[in-house]
């Protein structure tokens, strides 16, 4: 392999095109969740626009700061397990 060979997500404007188009995607989503009416929910959350999107954000988010938090009760010292 080349050392000196650009892939194409070294390019910062590609990166950007990406993160671009996720946020159109994003959008987008949240725009189809106006163009429906929700029947048949369990929950009087689940009828607000957005609701999906929303929950599906704070869950991740929790999930992170869960694992932040388990790392520093679970690490252990660099060389744990060479006694």
């Amino acid at each position: 392999m080349d050392p000196e060979k650009k892939y194409w997500l070294d390019d910062a404007r590609n990166v950007k095109k990406i993160v671009h188009a996720l946020y159109l995607v994003c959008a987008l989503l949240l725009l189809a969740d106006f163009g429906y009416d929700k029947q048949h929910t369990h929950f009087e959350l689940e009828e607000w626009r957005g609701f999906f999107g929303l929950f599906g954000l704070v869950a991740c988010v929790a999930l992170v700061l869960a694992a932040k938090v388990l790392r520093v009760l679970l690490k252990r010292e660099e060389d744990y397990y060479d006694h």
